[in-house]
């Protein structure tokens, strides 16, 4: 990291310019005009206050490259010449390795065998295939080019008997299901004979499987054939076409996903290279994933197949429950995106998909609804399904807004759709807002002169429904800055003055406290943990910072081997010094406070409004629980929480001079 200049690793894929003490350019990771991506070599990050990525050196090549951070780190190792020493492997670690390596050797090889023999070979190569791809498919040399697209002999095993006569094992030719072996006589035969072949590349470029399509005529041939899994291929974490399309998808912030090899590689020769596919397979979580590592907003395009709609829609839950932005554009009768693209310019696809692309949630209501007619029953399933669907969006204000559109859709009321949605989360999701929502519902419809106590007896505790007077309860700490604002807030002072002192009066006498040592300590006093993964990763980090006598550095923390640590750090730490809209500061000028002064009275405030917004979550779920049927001693535990939790919440209210409600 020392060794490592972030303006000549950056400078490797960006032009950079230099303004004052930072340098700038226009960002990488998506489409703009007016640079907004910084580099700073005396910190050596970068930031784009655009889209919002940062991080170190090695988290940009990470990033540009779409490959993982070891991966990354062994690229910038390499270009100031050090070596990185990995763990000594075992004997079956270097086994898996050798054999993986030498599977891509092989796939490598193979490759150039079927592009050479597209190009070459007079008597099948170049009449039959070549022709499929440029006379039936109108791909052009330098698309043919650009996909390694080839052709596999017919014959039964030229291809498998040419690679052994190569040198190539047999033991790989099978393993990554290029040749098969006859268990009758031990004959062995190419898979792909008398196929063109599509590469299947990984998001680093390298080769991991093929598909073909066959040339024959023969019904009872499948059409489309892929490599079965192997070592190096697992269908499920691969997207045909992410490797050519990532820096489009990076550039435009989304993705289009469609369904084939020929779809992907039409719509990349018209122009529109954001274009994976899922090669006929449902997607799954890994692949959704991939795709979430350059963009948060996917585009589905389908042609007016509605069987093949029907049957694609059950996937697309996993991508709401990702926290992924979904639009679907349906195409005109007749056309697939591989013939659609062929007919009509970039430009045209374009404003084809942006005037056309509906929310998924909308377009499948649309789609649903469309066949049931005035039945009421179909009309039920119809809500259950979209039900279904909303539930799995993680944002609050995305699900709020999709059942407000979808009960004007359906003519349904909007406030069945919330309490079903809250329902489908908390049974299928365990989200304890939504439960603690759905206790609140019940409470409301009890009548009036209910006594306000539980049927065990004890006083409940359940919040109110956010009120006016409730986000207001602090004065000038706003009550409705959410947990994750505030764990945010939390964190900035933790990196930003962790080792700074402040001084304090405690019961007469000024006392000096430390930044972080105040802040672990009372987390860890009411066992707190924070919603968000990583800034968990930051606490642990400073926790054990602690317990050694010492504190991290920012340094330390901006150049941890987690990634998500890295670019938190950076995202918190490029905020503006003066971070003037703190949770904390709505109403004060903190700029005219001295650090001392500044860490003295925001820390308490902060901690203490953090503190309070967890205890009533941690009341209103326990409440929730026990409205259930539960066993004696479970009650009695919960109970004994609840008493605990309320004598907090006093020394709350004592603290601040106000209730807690």
């Amino acid at each position: 990291m020392s060794a490592a200049n972030i303006v000549e690793v950056v400078s490797d894929y960006v032009t950079l310019k230099k303004k004052g003490a930072n340098y700038q350019a226009c960002c990488p990771f998506h489409n703009e005009k007016t640079p907004s991506f910084v580099v700073s070599p005396s910190k050596g990050l970068f930031k784009c206050f655009g889209c919002g990525k940062a991080g170190n050196a090695v988290t940009f090549v990470m990033e540009h490259e779409g490959i993982s951070y070891p991966e990354a780190l062994k690229v910038v190792a390499k270009r100031y010449g050090i070596e990185v020493k990995e763990r000594e492997m075992t004997e079956e670690d270097i086994r898996r390795n050798d054999n993986r390596e030498s599977m891509f050797a092989l796939n490598s090889y193979i490759a150039d065998y079927f592009t050479s023999y597209l190009h070459r070979d007079t008597t099948e190569g170049i009449p039959v295939g070549m022709s499929y791809f440029s006379s039936a498919r109108g791909f052009s040399a330098k698309t043919i080019e650009k996909f390694g697209l080839g052709m596999c002999p017919s014959g039964g095993d030229r291809m498998t008997t040419d690679a052994l006569k190569a040198g190539y094992k047999e033991e790989f030719l099978l393993a990554t299901g290029l040749t098969i072996k006859r268990e009758s006589d031990g004959r062995l035969y190419d898979r792909f004979r008398e196929r063109v072949m599509f590469p299947i590349h990984n998001i680093s470029g390298r080769i991991v499987g093929f598909g073909g399509r066959t040339m024959r005529t023969d019904k009872s041939v499948a059409k489309y054939q892929n490599s079965p899994e192997s070592e190096i291929y697992n269908k499920s974490r691969e997207l045909y076409g992410l490797f050519f399309a990532k820096k489009a998808i990076q550039q435009l912030d989304y993705a289009i996903m469609v369904e084939g090899y020929t779809d992907v590689i039409s719509m990349h020769q018209s122009g529109v290279e954001n274009v994976v596919a899922s090669s006929g397979t449902s997607l799954t979580v890994e692949q959704i994933r991939l795709i979430r590592r350059f963009t948060n907003n996917l585009t589905i395009i389908y042609d007016s197949d509605a069987a093949g709609i029907k049957a694609s829609l059950r996937g697309i839950d996993l991508v709401l429950r990702e926290g992924m932005n979904v639009r679907v554009v349906l195409l005109p009768d007749g056309d697939d995106p591989d013939s659609f693209a062929r007919g009509h310019s970039a430009t045209q696809v374009q404003e084809y998909v942006a005037t056309n692309a509906e929310n998924f949630i909308t377009f499948k209501t649309k789609l649903l609804l469309s066949e049931t007619g005035n039945d009421p029953i179909k009309r039920s399933e119809v809500t259950r399904n979209i039900i279904v669907s909303i539930a799995q969006i993680p944002d609050a204000v995305q699900r709020s807004m999709f059942i407000k559109e979808c009960a004007q859709i359906m003519s349904a009321d909007e406030n069945m759709l919330i309490s079903e949605v809250a329902r489908h989360r908390m049974h299928s999701l365990g989200d304890n807002e939504a439960e603690a929502f759905i206790l609140r519902q019940q409470q409301q419809r009890q009548q009036s002169g209910h006594s306000g106590y539980s049927s065990y007896g004890k006083r409940d505790n359940i919040p109110p429904t956010n009120s006016e007077e409730e986000t207001q309860r602090f004065g000038e700490m706003p009550l409705s800055a959410s947990s994750a604002t505030l764990e945010r807030e939390i964190i900035y002072y933790l990196l930003k003055y962790g080792q700074s002192n402040y001084q304090t009066l405690e019961s007469g006498s000024v006392v000096e406290l430390n930044t972080a040592q105040v802040i672990i300590e009372e987390l860890d006093n009411v066992a707190i943990d924070f919603t968000n993964p990583t800034y968990n990763k930051i606490l642990a980090i400073f926790r054990t910072a602690l317990s050694e006598s010492r504190y991290p550095t920012q340094t330390e923390i901006v150049n941890n081997a987690d990634p998500d640590v890295c670019s938190t750090a950076v995202d918190i730490l490029t905020l503006d010094d003066n971070y003037a809209e703190s949770a904390i500061w709505t109403q004060r000028d903190v700029r005219s406070l001295s650090e001392s002064s500044m860490l003295a009275e925001g820390i308490p405030k902060l901690l203490w409004l953090y503190k309070s917004r967890t205890i009533l979550a941690r009341i209103a779920e326990l409440n929730a629980k026990l409205t259930n049927d539960l066993p004696e001693q479970q009650v009695e535990e919960i109970l004994l929480e609840l008493s605990h939790l309320n004598k907090l919440k006093v020394q709350i209210a004592n603290h601040l001079g106000r209730p807690i409600i």
